[in-house]
């Protein structure tokens, strides 16, 4: 029998999933969240996540991986990369129309989406980046348009963040990276809004390779007794920050010479 504990730990965990699938069902934030809603560990709330996505059913696109260069983890307060589930039906390619209206306190964060071109199925020993790169299908520019289910003024604390999927929104697709085995550390990354430079990153602004947060992403799903999918794209961390987007206004992101991801925001 559980102990009294556990089985409120568990109707605690199960309350907050039907309030975040609910309020992703519905469009809408929630807040200020319950103090008591909040999971206890990491382990809990990346299980709650969990238990979202079974709730709402929806089509996976794969998985966001976000705090992956040092700035954002200053700002975030944590010392490791988080994660979360993302959606098919929130995927569309550049350039994309996307009405401000119906978004949740959208943030624009340039990243690479990678998409796997087979399955990295759960396993007792440690992956290794060889095989990682060998999974890889292709590599695109991409914008996350990220969404938060609790209004940015009442944040709850980081375990509430990670069970709302680390925050994860919109996500378009841009031009392919052709060489991207030539490796993505060296291509710059400039964020326009309406024309004006706003940001400015580097590849290996995140974790050095952004190919390095999808071999922590894998051993964190290895560990949960869970992999990788074939399909499944990842977007692996932004090199330009997290930067707060208003109704009416146009987004490019440059990925060096070769790439760009186009955005507007209509009203």
């Amino acid at each position: 029998m559980p102990t009294t504990n556990t089985a409120s730990n568990h109707k605690q965990y199960e309350q907050l999933a039907v309030l975040l699938a609910d309020a992703r069902r519905d469009v809408r934030q929630i807040g200020p969240l319950p103090e008591d809603l909040v999971p206890d560990t990491i382990a809990a709330a990346y299980t709650v996540n969990e238990d979202v996505a079974r709730r709402l059913g929806w089509e996976p696109l794969g998985w966001k991986i976000a705090g992956t260069t040092a700035d954002v983890q200053t700002k975030m307060k944590i010392d490791h990369p988080i994660y979360g589930r993302t959606y098919r039906r929130f995927a569309c390619s550049s350039p994309a129309r996307i009405r401000h209206s119906e978004l949740l306190d959208p943030i624009v964060e340039c990243e690479f989406f990678v998409t796997l071109a087979k399955d990295l199925s759960a396993r007792d020993a440690p992956w290794t980046m060889p095989e990682v790169v060998d999974a890889i299908a292709n590599v695109h520019a991409g914008i996350e348009v990220a969404e938060c289910r609790y209004p940015m003024k009442a944040l709850p604390a980081l375990p509430a963040i990670l069970a709302d999927g680390s925050a994860s929104g919109r996500y378009v697709a841009g031009s392919p990276i052709k060489n991207w085995r030539e490796g993505l550390g060296n291509i710059a990354v400039t964020l326009e809004i309406d024309g004006v430079v706003k940001r400015r990153g580097l590849g290996s602004d995140v974790m050095g390779d952004p190919l390095a947060p999808m071999l922590w992403l894998l051993e964190e799903r290895r560990r949960r007794g869970d992999g990788l999918k074939a399909g499944e794209t990842i977007s692996t961390g932004s090199m330009t920050g997290m930067l707060l987007v208003r109704a009416g206004q146009h987004a490019r992101a440059r990925f060096g010479d070769e790439a760009e991801v186009e955005i507007t925001f209509d009203a």
